[in-house]
C-alpha cells in the first residue's frame, strides 16, 4: 500500500504546485497542465455551475463526474468529501448545504490542503473544514456525516475495502454513499494494471462494476446502484496510454469501452 500511497501523494503534489502557477491539471491522462482536453474531466460541471469559485478550484477539478449535483444534498446537511484535492466539490457542497449545514474534505496531500484553504478563504466559505488524512482511516468519529461524496479518488486507493468500512463507520444511520468513480467492464491487459503512472492516473485502481457493488454490500451497504455515466473508448484512451509510455496501438483497442465513470450509490440502513 506505502508505495502506491507515496506515488499518488508525490503526483498530486505536483499537480497542486502546478495549479497554484496557472496551469489546468488533469488527472486521468498520465501528464498534467498539458492545456489538451481531458476525456474524462472535460465537461463535468454545468454552466455558470462554478461561477463564483476562485479560479484555482476550477483550475484543480480532477474528477470523473459531479457527485455534488447527483447526491441531491440538502439543507442542513454534513457531507464528507474523500479526496478533496483543490476544494471544488466540498465549495459547491458547502453551497448546498447552506449555512447550517457543514462540508468537510480530507486529503492526505500537504500542497493540495493548502490550496483548498486558501480558495475556501477566496470564495469567503465558512461551513467548510479540510481535515488532512488518508481516506482509509477517516479522522472523524462514528456517525458523523449524512452524506459522503468522492470525486475519482477511491479507485487510487489500494486498500478500498478499508476505504468502504471507514465510509460506512462515519456515515449516520441513513447516511449516504453517491460517489463518482471509474469503474472497468472487463478485464484488461496486466502492463495496464501494472503501471503506476496510470494508477495515479484514475484507470489502473479501477474496480470492475460488479466487484464495486459487491464489496459495497460486504461493507454493510444497501439499496446499492452502479450507474455507468460515460464510457471510453479507443480513441480516448490513446493520451493516457502514451503518458505512461505504452503501445498506444496495439493496447488502444483493447481497452475500448473497457473503462467508464460512474455514479455509485449506498445507503447505510
Amino acid at each position: 500500500m506505502s508505495e502506491v500511497t507515496d506515488t499518488v501523494q508525490a503526483k498530486y503534489g505536483e499537480i497542486a504546485r502546478l495549479v497554484q502557477s496557472g496551469a489546468t491539471a488533469s488527472c486521468c491522462t498520465g501528464t498534467c497542465g498539458c492545456g489538451t482536453p481531458d476525456p474524462i474531466t472535460v465537461n463535468l460541471y454545468a454552466r455558470g455551475e462554478t461561477a463564483g469559485l476562485p479560479e484555482k478550484a476550477v483550475l484543480a477539478s480532477l474528477g470523473c463526474g459531479n457527485p455534488t449535483a447527483l447526491a441531491e444534498l440538502r439543507e442542513g446537511e454534513t457531507v464528507l468529501d474523500l479526496g478533496s484535492g483543490g476544494g471544488i466539490d466540498v465549495l459547491l457542497s458547502a453551497r448546498r448545504v447552506g449555512a447550517t449545514g457543514k462540508a468537510y474534505g480530507l486529503d492526505m496531500t500537504d500542497d493540495m490542503l493548502a490550496l483548498a484553504r486558501e480558495n475556501q478563504r477566496q470564495a469567503g466559505v465558512t461551513n467548510v473544514e479540510f481535515l488532512k488524512g488518508h481516506i482509509e482511516q477517516i479522522p472523524l468519529p462514528d456517525n458523523t456525516v449524512d452524506v459522503i461524496i468522492s470525486n475519482c479518488v477511491i479507485n487510487l486507493s489500494a486498500d478500498k475495502d478499508r476505504v468502504l468500512a471507514e465510509a460506512f463507520r462515519v456515515l449516520k444511520r441513513g447516511g449516504r454513499f453517491a460517489v463518482s468513480d471509474v469503474v472497468s467492464r472487463r478485464e484488461v491487459p496486466e502492463e495496464v494494471r501494472r503501471s503506476m503512472e496510470l494508477w495515479v492516473g484514475c484507470v489502473a485502481g479501477a474496480l470492475h462494476e460488479a466487484d464495486y457493488r459487491a464489496r459495497l454490500e460486504r461493507a454493510g451497504f444497501e439499496d446499492v446502484d452502479v450507474e455507468i455515466v460515460r464510457e471510453y473508448h479507443a480513441a480516448d484512451a490513446r493520451s493516457f496510454l502514451l503518458g505512461a509510455g505504452l503501445d498506444a496501438d496495439a493496447i488502444a483497442p483493447v481497452v475500448d469501452g473497457a473503462f467508464a465513470s460512474a455514479f455509485i450509490r449506498g445507503v447505510k440502513p
